[in-house]
C-alpha cells in the first residue's frame, strides 16, 4: 500500500510563493510519475502538473506554466510543487497523486493515477 501525504500549504499574499511537498511510502516510489492537481470551492479537481519517473520531463497545464515548478528527489521518495506569483484563482486543495502504472510519462487525467494525498489547503488573498 502506498500512501502520500502533502504539506507545505497555507495562506499566502497575491504574488507571493509557496512550495508544497509530498512524501510517498513504499520502495516504488523511483519508477512511477507522479502529479499534482487541485480542487478549488464549487469546482471539479484538475490538473496541475506531472513530472515522469526520473524528473526528466513535465507537463504544465497553462494557467500555472511559467509560475510553478515540479521536481522530485527519488532518494526522499519526495516530490515538490514550487508555486510563484500566486493568485487569488490558485486558491484550491492540492493533490499529489501515483501514477497507476509506469508506463505513463507524465499522465494528466485522474483515471491515470491510482494513489491520492489527503490534500493540501492553499489559500491565496487579494
Amino acid at each position: 500500500q502506498v500512501q502520500l501525504v502533502e504539506s507545505g500549504g497555507g495562506l499566502v499574499q497575491a504574488g507571493g510563493s509557496l512550495r508544497l511537498s509530498c512524501a510517498a511510502s513504499g520502495r516504488t516510489f523511483s519508477r512511477y510519475a507522479m502529479g499534482w492537481f487541485r480542487q478549488a470551492p464549487g469546482k471539479e479537481r484538475e490538473f496541475v502538473v506531472a513530472i515522469s519517473w526520473s524528473g526528466g520531463s513535465t507537463y504544465y497545464a497553462d494557467s500555472v506554466k511559467g509560475r510553478f515548478t515540479i521536481s522530485r528527489d527519488n532518494a526522499k521518495n519526495t516530490v515538490y510543487l514550487q508555486m510563484n506569483s500566486l493568485k487569488p484563482e490558485d486558491t484550491a486543495v492540492y493533490y499529489c497523486a501515483r501514477a497507476g502504472s509506469y508506463y505513463y510519462t507524465t499522465p494528466t487525467r485522474m483515471d491515470e493515477y491510482n494513489y491520492w494525498g489527503q490534500g493540501t489547503q492553499v489559500t491565496v488573498s487579494s
